[in-house]
């Protein structure tokens, strides 16, 4: 008889945690490797608080994973607010034991994340936990006591989703956006069309003399992620890629690398992309006969589903 699969396995454990959040990861190899800086879960739910799972290489400990439980409910705000609970972090095994640690715990404004810095080694997990390159992480919370009244629907089962890290094909990894009579733009942003990489669309804008500290000084760029184009959980993707300014010269194109997790219609990049000196200088190629290329290039982005 064959290992039983880890979906399987989190379909039976679900009946048992009704107060646990089980997080599936395809593509642990990117993690373990930093080409991903680290892993978030959903938002889940327990005692009518949401949760976040987040997972990471550590820092100050070679080769380990940190594991952390995350309150990212927004009616926490001001400074006397405080939630106190128990918690269990553990990775499920194909065989044998959870490997779990449990914990008293207590968020508040100065303590939003709580966990292990050095929960597990990278020895550990790849020789008992790790298979096809698949782990599964997960959180059981209980007797959660804050400080004002909260108001939720007790919890039946526990949730489960499945987050897969996905080199982007090259020939669907490049969108380029060619602009012409760039010095006749007069507004102070413009955008692409949308295009779809992975689960989103995406477009580009751009401000010519700037925005924010860039403003007078560069060419600002931003990746922006609107909806969705499958039908599962809209919750945040990661995405690993390049924005980047065209050499029409001698192909030495401009690029900086970016990470970023990208919930509804979040913008990211960054206002002082490329000097206005640099953009206009000839010898580099950018602009030429007034004409630009603007682009994005994604490397890994990522998809959930529930399980």
């Amino acid at each position: 008889m064959g290992l039983t699969s880890f979906e399987d396995i989190i379909k039976e454990k679900l009946k048992e945690g009704k107060n646990a959040h089980f997080m599936l990861v395809d593509g642990m190899s990117k993690l373990l490797t930093q080409k991903v800086k680290y892993c978030q879960s959903l938002d889940f739910q327990v005692s009518g608080i949401k949760w976040k799972l987040l997972i990471r290489p550590a820092l100050g400990f070679n080769d380990c994973l940190s594991y952390s439980v995350w309150i990212i409910d927004e009616k926490y705000t001001g400074s006397n607010w405080e939630v106190k609970f128990n918690f269990k972090i553990g990775i499920v095994p194909q065989t044998g034991s959870d490997y779990c640690y449990v914990f008293v715990g207590c968020h508040n404004k100065q303590s939003l994340v709580l966990g292990l810095d050095n929960f597990i080694s990278y020895t550990v997990l790849k020789e008992r936990f790790l298979v096809n390159d698949k782990a599964v992480f997960y959180a059981e919370i209980s007797d959660v006591q804050p400080n004002f009244p909260v108001t939720g629907i007790p919890r039946t089962m526990g949730t489960a989703e499945r987050l897969k890290l996905i080199e982007v094909a090259r020939n669907n990894s490049r969108f380029t956006w060619k602009i012409t009579k760039f010095s006749s733009f007069t507004g102070v942003e413009h955008s692409s069309y949308e295009f779809t990489v992975g689960p989103r669309r995406w477009r580009l804008s751009m401000y010519p003399k700037g925005s924010g500290d860039g403003k007078g000084n560069s060419l600002s760029l931003y990746l922006t992620a609107s909806d969705y184009v499958t039908d599962g959980p809209k919750g945040g993707t990661l995405a690993i890629y390049k924005l980047r300014v065209l050499d029409q010269l001698h192909r030495n194109h401009y690029e900086i690398n970016c990470e970023d997790w990208f919930l509804h219609l979040t913008t990211w990049g960054r206002n002082k992309f490329l000097p206005l000196e640099e953009l206009h200088k000839a010898s580099r190629g950018f602009l030429v006969n007034d004409q630009i290329y603007i682009g994005v290039e994604f490397l890994i982005v990522s998809t959930t589903e529930y399980l």
